[in-house]
Parts: structure tokens; C-alpha cells; sequence
């Protein structure tokens, strides 16, 4: 009979079978209460699941976070039950659990409003406030397709042709209701108060735009009151920041159905886009690197030597010539990079060697997939590739990874995490060289004293890699910049240097490195970071002059050049309108400095300075301006002017 070892270490033993509620209810009663679910021998279960034999037990409750997600999935079967009784005619397709969340997708003949949402919410408070007790029963296969089928469940019986293999399956009872699942699941709906509903959209069944349209309802839920609201405050906060809003809003971009997942960027957007760019080639010249740029279209044969095509193939757009040769839009920089290495014969001493490409890149995304600028088909990535000798490599991976977060502290991201991935079971190389690529990855970031979490099986095909995730303003954590290093696509393109002993054939390893990641990506990150308020060195316009009336149009025009001579980017406002009218407007604009224009300024020569927050800095002579903003951009100024 089993003896069960507890986390602290202590054996219990028991005469009989015994489940995980009655393990926690010898225990003490408090834990009896809080338990949601189990971990035997490192599998979660249901707290009504028997321990048979020996082994570990982890009793979970709402403090871990295997705790939160069984109460979200959960939920999600509350959704469920909620829509059965409201709508007897929906049939029920899959609730998974998601980050931070749940959904549930539904066959309904009418798309669900805002006011189902509240109405299906109110019901699963209703069911709540019941605390019944949810029900498992393992049911054999031919039981669980005869329940299905009575109740008129169509996608659960597909769901179920999915799974041949299984010979028995776990059926939940929600009262009335029942719902297939591997589980586990809450013993008892007390556990799910803390939740709330957020939207409801359209999904595709299986994830297929030629299937059938369902309705997918959004949830959150959480292990507390607070936690709860306090995720719900960033989710305001969220919508108010959303990029895609602010982008209409601050005339940036726009998207068409004519090119999905590519974007249109405005002039203020571009000006915007340039500016990060400048920025980031400013920095990357200062660093030692050389940029070059390579072509967008590249013969099939190059992406079979790297691997791409056997690898990567279904994300890639690819076209056919009249004479059958087989081209496909670049996806990634990687191959033309090691191409351009190979011009021209390489010795030691031109090692390392930093090579930067702005480059264009295409990936099919799933149309259901793309999300504004946060997933697209067509974008711009700041890529580099350092070629160096294996000596070399640990500290380019240093010196990479404190080039990252110096960059992203420019920005405003201190609070940076770092994931290492490593070998997956689908990869490219041998063992020997995956343990010389992941020791250089990890010592280097234990030479800085740096933590970071590790991701076994998570690395590309072709080595592993660093992932650096910026949390936002609000809490947000965005993966962003990636370190990889590779010595295998060196290998299979056959790219070698000259060592210091005259060996031709010396083979350098190839480390791929981008910052920002895509730089569209990036921008939608930075607009919801700011809000929209751009720092002024980022600002597409930094400056906007108001007249009050026609008097000071000449002045205004004046002061506008004397400003574009400094590098400054001005904007004038000369219409015939109200200055409150024309401050607010240019303040929703999110200007950062707003200079107002009087008959006194004019004769005083001075003007006006507003701040976009609502500091009013007073009058200012223009050189006094332009000193003040060359402060505020500081170090962001290098290519621009107006220290001058």
C-alpha cells in the first residue's frame, strides 16, 4: 500500500488507495479546504485521483501557479455550462487555458453580443454562489461517444475521432452539464470567483478559414479579488495604449486588405521608423560594425544548404520562373549573410567580424494570426552576424548581451528577463558542438552575474539562443531581442579563414544577434510603452508654433527655419482658429513641446513654451529653447544638430 513522500520530506503511509483531498484532509483541515489538484510523481491530477503506489506528492491549492491555471480551466468549463442552460441549441467546441486566461470556442447560429457576454457572466456567478461540486468520472470510449451523442455535441465527437488511441477518457459534471477533458479540474466551483469575462470574437474551427466561423468568449480569473483587479486596471490601461488605436489616432500607419500583414506607414510613422533606425546604425557603427545588404529573393538551393527549406519551409513564400527554378522571399537574413562572408578570402585578423543588415523578411502568418504591428508577414528586422574564431565566442556573447540591455535602457526597459533555449529534438550538428554553443551562451551570462531561466528543447534548429523580454509600463513582458550561436550553418555553407598557422580551412562560428527584433514590432511596443507620447528625441514632430492671430504669421515662419536649421522636426499651425483650440488639438497629438505666438512674443522675439503634460515653461529666447531641448534629448542627439 502506498507511502507517499511530502515535499518537506516526510513519509505517510497508508493501509489502502488514498486520494489527494484525503492525503491533504490528514494533513489539517486548512489544507483539506484550499486544495484544487495534485502532483504525483510530477503529473498533475484531480484531487479525487487515488494514489495506488509509492510516490511524491504536491498538494496544489491557489498559490501555485499550476492552481491559477486549473481555475482558469476551469472556467472555462463554467463558460460552458453557463451557455448550455442560456442557449440549449450551442454546441460546445474546446476551452483551453491561455496566458492569463481562458477561452471557450461555440457553434452558435448567432453571434453572441455584449450583452450575451453579460448575461452568460451573470449566470456563471449564479452557478458559482451553488458551490457544487464538479464530478469526474473516467468513462470508456464507446460510453463517452454515446453521451456525446445523445446530448448533440457534433465537435466533441470529432474531437474524440482525433484520439484513437484512447480507450477511456475523463468526463466532468457540472451538474447537468458535462465536458471532456484530461484535466484537472476544481473539486468545487467556490474556487472560481475571482473571474470576469472580457470579450467575445469570431474563431475559425481548427484555426481554418475554410471551416466553419465559431464564437470564441475571452475569460480571465485569478486566485484573488486583487489579483484579479488588479489585472483588470491593465487591461484598461492596455486598451487605452493599444498601437493599433493610437496609430489611426496619431496618423502613423495604416493596414489594407490589399496586402494583410504588411503595413502603410504615414509620414510621421516613417519619420518614426527612420529615427529608430538611425538611432540603432549610430549605435552598431560606434560598436564596430560593417552593414551591408543582401537581396530579398534567393534561389531555392541556398535555403536547402541552410536548412530552411526542410525546416522552416511552411513559413516561407515561394514562387516558380518559367524556366522551373524555384525562389523563395527571404524569411530570415541568416543565408545571405553567409554568403556575403564568403566573398573575398577572410583571415584571422579580420575577425571577429560584426556584420549588420537592416533587412526585409517575409514569413506566412496565418491571417487569424496577425495582430497590427505586433505580427506581421512583412518586416524589417535589425539582424547582425559575428563571425569569429571559437576562442573569440565567449566574449562576443559578453559583449552582445551588455550591447542589448544598454540599448534597451535608452529606451526605458531596465527590467529586462533572460530565457536561455537549448538543443531541440529537431536540430541540425552534433552533440559535442551543442555543448560548446549552450556553454557559451550560459558562461557568459554567469561571467555577468546575469539570471536568467532556462528553456530545454526551446533552441532553434540550428543552435541555441538567448531571448531578452522587456517588460512595460504596465506590466507587460515582450520578447524582443535574440542571441544565437551557430556552428553549423558555417559547416554546411562551407565557410572558412585563414588561422594563424596558415590553415585555410579554419571554420569560424557564426553568432546571430538582433536588438529590437522587428523593427515594426518594436514601434508597436514603444507606442503602447509611451502611450503614444514618444521621448522628444523619437517625437516624428518634436516641435509645433500656434499663432494666436494672422499677426505673427511671418515671425512663425521665421522661428520655423531657425529650427530646422538646428535639426530640430517643426511643425506650423497657422489656421485661422482659437489658441485653445489649436493647443488641445496639438496636445492630443502628443507634441512634445508646444510654442504659442503673440503680438509680445513677437516683439520680444521670444516665445511661448508649453509642454505636452501641461507644463508651462514661460517665455524663452530660441536659442534658449534649443539649448533646453538639446538637454532633454541628451545622448539620443548624435545624428541630429541642435547641440550645435
Amino acid at each position: 500500500m502506498p507511502a507517499i513522500t511530502l515535499p518537506d520530506g516526510s513519509i505517510k503511509n497508508y493501509d489502502n488507495p488514498v486520494s489527494v483531498y484525503e492525503v491533504a484532509a490528514d494533513i489539517g483541515p486548512g489544507l483539506a479546504s484550499a486544495t484544487i489538484a495534485g502532483e504525483v510523481d510530477g503529473k498533475l491530477c484531480d484531487a479525487c485521483d487515488l494514489i495506488e503506489r509509492d510516490g511524491t506528492l504536491r498538494i496544489i491549492t491557489n498559490k501555485d501557479e499550476e492552481g491559477v491555471d486549473v481555475i482558469r480551466h476551469s472556467c472555462a468549463h463554467l463558460i460552458g455550462h453557463a451557455v448550455k442552460q442560456l442557449f440549449p441549441e450551442a454546441n460546445m467546441v474546446i476551452g483551453p487555458v491561455i496566458e492569463n486566461g481562458f477561452y471557450y470556442d461555440i457553434a452558435v447560429e448567432k453571434p453572441f453580443t455584449s450583452d450575451d457576454l453579460q448575461v452568460i457572466e451573470d449566470r456563471m456567478r449564479s452557478l458559482i454562489k451553488q458551490k457544487y461540486d464538479v464530478v469526474k468520472k473516467m468513462t470508456p470510449r464507446d460510453e463517452v461517444i454515446a453521451e456525446f451523442k445523445n446530448r448533440g455535441e457534433q465537435y466533441k465527437l470529432k474531437l474524440i475521432e482525433d484520439m484513437p488511441e484512447e480507450e477511456a477518457m475523463g468526463l466532468y459534471f457540472h451538474q447537468e452539464y458535462l465536458d471532456m477533458c484530461r484535466g484537472p479540474h476544481v473539486p468545487n466551483t467556490s474556487f472560481l470567483e475571482n473571474f470576469k469575462l472580457t470579450k467575445v470574437s469570431g474563431a475559425y474551427w481548427r484555426g481554418d478559414s475554410r471551416n466553419e466561423m465559431l464564437q470564441r468568449i475571452y475569460g480571465t480569473a485569478w486566485a484573488s479579488k486583487k489579483e484579479l483587479n488588479v489585472y483588470l486596471k491593465q487591461l484598461e490601461e492596455a486598451e487605452k495604449r493599444d498601437h493599433r488605436k493610437l496609430g489611426r489616432e496619431l496618423d502613423l500607419f495604416h493596414f489594407s486588405e490589399e496586402a494583410p500583414g504588411s503595413i502603410f506607414w504615414h509620414p510621421k510613422g516613417w519619420t518614426l521608423f527612420r529615427k529608430l533606425l538611425d538611432y540603432m546604425r549610430e549605435r552598431q557603427d560606434r560598436a564596430d560594425y560593417v552593414e551591408v545588404n543582401t537581396p530579398d529573393v534567393m534561389d531555392r538551393s541556398l535555403w536547402e544548404t541552410s536548412g530552411h527549406w526542410f525546416n522552416y519551409r511552411e513559413n516561407m513564400f515561394s514562387t516558380q520562373t518559367e524556366d522551373e527554378r524555384i525562389f523563395a522571399l527571404k524569411p530570415m537574413n541568416c543565408p545571405g549573410s553567409v554568403s556575403m562572408y564568403a566573398q573575398g578570402l577572410k583571415s584571422y585578423r579580420d575577425l571577429p567580424l560584426r556584420m549588420a543588415e537592416f533587412g526585409k523578411v517575409h514569413r506566412y502568418e496565418p491571417s487569424g494570426a496577425l495582430h497590427g504591428l505586433m505580427r506581421v508577414r512583412h518586416f524589417t528586422q535589425d539582424d547582425a552576424h559575428i563571425y569569429c574564431t571559437e576562442d573569440q565566442m565567449a566574449q562576443e556573447c559578453i559583449e552582445v548581451v551588455a550591447f542589448v540591455l544598454d540599448i534597451y535602457k535608452d529606451f526605458g526597459f531596465e527590467n529586462v528577463k533572460i530565457k536561455l533555449s537549448t538543443r531541440p529534438d529537431n536540430r541540425i550538428g552534433t552533440d559535442e558542438i551543442w555543448d560548446k554553443l549552450e556553454g557559451a551562451l550560459s558562461n557568459a551570462l554567469d561571467v555577468m552575474g546575469l539570471d536568467y531561466e532556462l528553456f530545454p528543447g526551446e533552441g532553434a534548429f540550428y543552435g541555441p539562443k538567448l531571448e531578452f523580454v522587456l517588460r512595460d509600463a504596465i506590466g507587460r513582458d515582450w520578447q524582443c531581442g535574440t542571441l544565437q550561436v551557430d556552428m553549423n550553418l558555417p559547416e554546411r555553407f562551407d565557410i572558412t579563414y585563414v588561422d594563424e598557422n596558415g590553415d585555410r580551412g579554419a571554420r569560424p562560428v557564426m553568432l546571430h544577434r538582433a536588438i529590437l527584433g522587428s523593427f515594426e514590432r518594436f514601434i508597436g511596443i514603444l507606442i503602447e510603452q509611451y502611450a503614444g507620447a514618444m521621448p522628444t528625441w523619437l517625437a516624428p514632430v518634436q516641435v509645433v508654433i500656434l499663432n494666436i492671430s494672422q499677426n505673427q504669421s511671418t515671425y512663425c515662419k521665421k522661428i520655423e527655419e531657425t529650427l530646422k536649421n538646428k535639426g530640430l522636426r517643426v511643425a506650423v499651425d497657422l489656421r485661422n482658429e482659437k489658441i485653445g483650440f489649436k493647443i488641445r488639438e496639438h496636445t492630443l497629438q502628443k507634441i512634445p513641446y508646444l510654442l504659442v505666438v503673440g503680438d509680445k512674443e513677437v516683439q520680444a522675439e521670444t516665445v511661448s513654451v508649453r509642454k505636452r503634460g501641461g507644463e508651462d515653461l514661460g517665455s524663452m529666447e530660441i536659442s534658449a529653447l534649443c539649448e533646453h531641448i538639446s538637454k532633454e534629448v541628451g545622448q539620443f542627439s548624435r545624428s541630429e544638430d541642435t547641440e550645435n
